[in-house]
């Protein structure tokens, strides 16, 4: 089993940046894929970002597309969301999340394991 822990959300002006973390304990993170998803007020949990075990695939969804960056560091059992040009629409809990499937998911019944979630917020 593996815990996770997101942090750096925080209060930002449109067209900033910001770069949220996820720190794992528990177990070794590269034996996951990762992921990254995100709820507004009111809405569906949905999925943002996600990146293989390796790190070599990676995947988005067409709203960040361009913007974000996912990433990880299996030594230092990390993984980031790097966000860029952030708009007042991606405002939302952010919520990591592992995965013990083989391939990249995007759904969120593949992944058994969530952080608490960390506050982005985006002010235009």
């Amino acid at each position: 089993q593996v815990q996770l822990v997101e942090s750096g959300g925080r209060l930002v002006q449109a067209g900033d940046s910001l770069r949220l973390s996820c720190a794992a304990s528990g177990r070794t993170l590269s034996t996951y894929a990762m992921g990254w998803f995100r709820q507004a007020p009111g809405k569906e949990r949905d999925f943002v970002a996600a990146i293989s075990r390796s790190g070599g695939s990676t995947r988005y969804a067409d709203s960040v597309k361009g913007r974000f960056t996912i990433s990880r560091d299996n030594a230092k059992n990390t993984v980031y969301l790097q966000m860029n040009s952030l708009k007042p629409e991606d405002t939302a809990i952010y919520y990591c999340a592992a995965s013990k499937t083989a391939v990249i998911a995007t759904s969120r019944r593949n992944y058994e394991y969530w952080g608490q979630g960390t506050q982005v917020t985006v002010s235009s």
